[in-house]
């Protein structure tokens, strides 16, 4: 005899699953006719929410990881932030970019999603000559003139922050001529202002010295001087930096040397070495004298005594901050040319860090003067460990030299 609990129990059972599968049939026809009534409307939902999926995604990445750009849309990129700057041309470009064969103009899915904006500081005519983009340099090159021959050779760094220039036949007159090499520090402005401006400032000074009595040995003081503040002036344009150099001038057979740092002028007197330059370190003790009474602080570390624990020089144009220690005054030296002069070496530390006086004059000698001495002069140092830029300058005092009669 069947129970009577369990008959009920077993007819609810069955009720509820024909029930639900009633349901579920229901749901099925719906969606059905759904589809074959609206195949235009459902596929564009269902692409567009897939894009916007996958864009979504692509954006979150762009912002992790800015995508490569054409040097064009760089420059685009550089002045969208300031349209006085530069036109941009360029919104029509993104407007018509396509993706694989699908044109996505007038569409409301974003291609891609640029990098953050670049402000473009207000121009600046220190910065647009100074602080041009870097440009991938030459690591060694060579310059042949008349008088002298020069080779330089960059060091690690990713710029070479050493210089050099010239002036030849002052006033007209083959027998004057200037010479300079530089060492730039803290970037490459103050080398090329130095480079540019010192011999001028110097020639325009030497005016002064026939009217107002001024020896040319102040002649050169003042050029200096002038230069440095001139570099100065342009602070606030955000040049920074400072240059050692080393100056020769020849007038009248006679040879004026001025320098302010650690730049070296040397000497060849039938084969000696006679160095003219003393430098502007501070393990000399009158240099770090006079800046530790004026008050800053020198301390010795990473090899060398510096001034606020930075600078290794205690002379040289530029460093605005520390210039109420650092000064641009260089010492000077004035001797008459004689016929055993030979040449003058003009070089920066990276060659006199390695390499002496009469090791580097011996070299010139053997070679001659040839720009294979130049050469040969800074692969000594680089092979001693030398890892500074380097520029060496021989200068060719024959045509200076007064004719013995």
């Amino acid at each position: 005899m069947i129970d009577l609990h369990e008959f009920i129990w077993s007819f609810s059972l069955i009720s509820l699953l024909h029930y639900f599968l009633r349901g579920l049939k229901k749901a099925i026809s719906m969606a059905s006719l759904t589809i074959i009534n609206f195949p235009i409307y459902s596929s564009s939902r269902l692409l567009s929410s897939v894009g916007e999926f996958f864009i979504g995604q692509e954006e979150t990445r762009q912002e992790i990881s800015p995508p490569m750009v054409s040097q064009e849309e760089k420059s685009l990129i550089l002045h969208e932030k300031n349209p006085n700057v530069v036109k941009n041309e360029g919104s029509n470009s993104l407007e018509n970019t396509k993706v694989g064969n699908i044109n996505t103009k007038g569409s409301a899915m974003k291609v891609r999603k640029r990098p953050t904006k670049l402000v473009v500081p207000e121009f600046c005519a220190s910065l647009e000559l100074y602080g041009n983009e870097r440009k991938l340099e030459r690591k060694e090159f060579e310059v042949e003139e008349r008088d002298f021959l020069l080779a330089c050779k960059r060091g690690r760094r990713e710029v070479m922050e050493d210089g050099y220039g010239f002036m030849l036949d002052i006033h007209g007159d083959p027998k004057q001529a200037f010479f300079t090499v530089i060492d730039g520090h803290g970037g490459r402005a103050a080398a090329e202002y130095v480079a540019g401006n010192l011999g001028r400032n110097i020639v325009k000074e030497l005016g002064n010295v026939g009217d107002e009595g001024i020896q040319l040995e102040q002649a050169m003081r003042v050029g200096y001087q002038v230069t440095d503040k001139e570099f100065l002036s342009q602070a606030s344009c955000g040049v920074t930096g400072g240059a050692c150099t080393a100056s020769v001038l020849l007038k009248d057979s006679e040879l004026h040397v001025a320098n302010a740092g650690d730049c070296r002028v040397v000497l060849s007197r039938n084969g000696v070495a006679d160095s003219l330059t003393k430098d502007h370190r501070l393990s000399r003790e009158d240099e770090r004298s006079r800046i530790e009474n004026a008050g800053a602080f020198v301390h010795f570390c990473n090899g060398a005594w510096r001034v606020q624990g930075s600078l290794a020089v205690s002379r040289a144009i530029g460093d605005l901050h520390l210039k109420e220690w650092i000064i641009s005054e260089p010492e000077t030296k004035r001797l008459s040319l004689t016929s055993d002069c030979e040449f003058l070496i003009m070089a920066s530390d990276g060659l006199w860090d390695k390499v002496n006086a009469q090791e580097a004059v011996d070299v010139v000698s053997r070679n001659k003067g040839s720009m294979e001495s130049c050469k040969k002069l800074i692969d000594i140092s680089s092979s001693r460990g030398n890892i500074d830029d380097i520029t060496v300058m021989v200068i060719n005092l024959d045509k200076f030299v007064p004719k013995s009669h």
